[in-house]
Order: C-alpha cells, then sequence, then structure tokens
C-alpha cells in the first residue's frame, strides 16, 4: 500500500479536484485506489456523486479507533472512498497536541484496507489532520498555482512538511506540480521558472489547467475521466498520474514550451 498525501495550506488550489481525478487515472491504469477525505468539509463524497454522506468516516477511525475498511465505501470500480464521518473537525482539538500526529499511521498499519493506493484529500490548514497526513504519507502532492500567493504559500508548506518530518523514520517523497494554470497570464510563467529554479527534482512534468468542465463534474458528482473524458483536462490527470508513476519531472525545454502555450 503506497500512502500520498494532496496537501497545501493555501484553499482553492484544487486539492480535492486533484484527489478525485488524479485517483481516478491511477484506478484506470488497474491499481485498487481508496480515496480518503481528511477536511472536516467533507466535500469528497458529494464531488464523487454521493450527495447524502454516510455518517461513519476517518472521525471513526481516528476518534473511535474504528478499522478504515469498515468505513470505506465502494463508489467506482477499483475506487473506494472513507468519508469524513459527521464530526472529524473535533479530532483538530483533542489534548495532547503533536502526541496524536502518528494516529493516521497507526490505524493504516492495523488495517486490512485491500488497497494499492491511499489517497489523502487534505485540509487548508497546518493542523493536526495536516500532521497526521505527513506522518503518514510514502509520497506528497502539491498542487500549487500559478501566483504569487501561492508560491509564498509553498516556502511556508514546505518548512511546516519539514518540522514534521521529525517524526517520521525517513522524508516523504515530495511532488509539486502546477494547477488551475492559465499559460499566458505573466505571473504563470514566472511561476513556472521561480519552481523549476528551486523545486527542479520534484516538480512535475504535467500541469493543470483551468477549466470549466472540472468545476462542473465535482457539481455533478463525477469524474473529469466520466464527465468528458476527451476533454484536456481529462488528458491533462492521465499525464499527471503518469508522471507520478515514472517519477517525470520537468525538463528546462518542457518549461519553454509550457510558458509559450
Amino acid at each position: 500500500m503506497r500512502t500520498i498525501a494532496v496537501i497545501n495550506q493555501k484553499g482553492g488550489v484544487g486539492k480535492t479536484t486533484t484527489t478525485i481525478n488524479f485517483g481516478h487515472a491511477l484506478a484506470m491504469r488497474g491499481h485498487r485506489v481508496t480515496l480518503v477525505d481528511l477536511d472536516p468539509q467533507g466535500h469528497l463524497a458529494a464531488c464523487m456523486g454521493l450527495f447524502r454522506a454516510p455518517h461513519k468516516g476517518m472521525q471513526q477511525v481516528l476518534l473511535e479507533n474504528m478499522a478504515l475498511q469498515d468505513v470505506a465505501v465502494s463508489t467506482r470500480e477499483m475506487i473506494k472512498l472513507i468519508p469524513t464521518g459527521d464530526d472529524l473537525g473535533s479530532f483538530e482539538y483533542l489534548s495532547g497536541g503533536l502526541d496524536n500526529a502518528g494516529a493516521l499511521k497507526e490505524r493504516i498499519a492495523a488495517s486490512s484496507l485491500d488497497t494499492d493506493y491511499l489517497v489523502f484529500d487534505c485540509p487548508p490548514s497546518a493542523g493536526m489532520l495536516v500532521a497526521n497526513a505527513v506522518v503518514a504519507a510514502d509520497d506528497i502532492l502539491v498542487p500549487v498555482a500559478g501566483d504569487y500567493l501561492s508560491l509564498t504559500g509553498l516556502a511556508r508548506l514546505m518548512i511546516t512538511i519539514k518540522k514534521l518530518e521529525s517524526m517520521r523514520d525517513s522524508e516523504a517523497r515530495k511532488w509539486i506540480f502546477l494547477s488551475r494554470f492559465v499559460a499566458r497570464r505573466r505571473l504563470s510563467k514566472e511561476a513556472v521558472a521561480k519552481l523549476k529554479e528551486h523545486f527542479s527534482d520534484q516538480l512535475l512534468q504535467s500541469s493543470i489547467r483551468e477549466a470549466a468542465a472540472l468545476a462542473e463534474c465535482a457539481g455533478a458528482g463525477r469524474t473529469i475521466f466520466e464527465y468528458r473524458p476527451k476533454s484536456k483536462s481529462a488528458e491533462e490527470f492521465a499525464n499527471l498520474a503518469d508522471d507520478f508513476l515514472q517519477g517525470r519531472v520537468m525538463s528546462n525545454e518542457q518549461q519553454t514550451t509550457t510558458n509559450a502555450a
């Protein structure tokens, strides 16, 4: 089982959209995928078509020691979902502070969940739920919008991850990609250059461009591969999954192509 945390402290960069569509892309490549909603807002279930989310989920796993496999719901072929539960946000306020940061990793180790990938949709914060995701993740996937505030937030996020990694036996693999990308904007081009300069071995080749279809498919409770299977967005998420699986990062030539698009 390989664990992936989709993390960014900044809101609105496409974490839930990434979790759903990246997860489906992995499933389309023959992998068993379980999407895990660690965001107390609980949007993942509705975006997957469960408009009345189950009452049991990560709340019961983290607060009541229920097993992951007992709250997993099948949503698609090869895809399961573990929703938030009714009050996952209360986990943030437990006494003990960072002593609770290993709870998720312990539950995963104790589970018998039949899956190849666990993909965590994390809240836009630096609280205890994100700390648990960082401690439990083999890979950290960071969507970054092409603007100044996103770049500033990325620097803070990397500092936060570094602090939390002291609780791990080894560092997680970290991957960055451009999300909600508008190639013709000057700021977007500058963001690509900055990311390539500072994260050249972590910046994945593929970018996810801003597209109305991605917002529409979330409201319809479908992934982009179901809603617009022949769209550019579907192609981009398929490529992103391949980048991740193969460890493909952006070359200088691809940076130039991205900037010129």
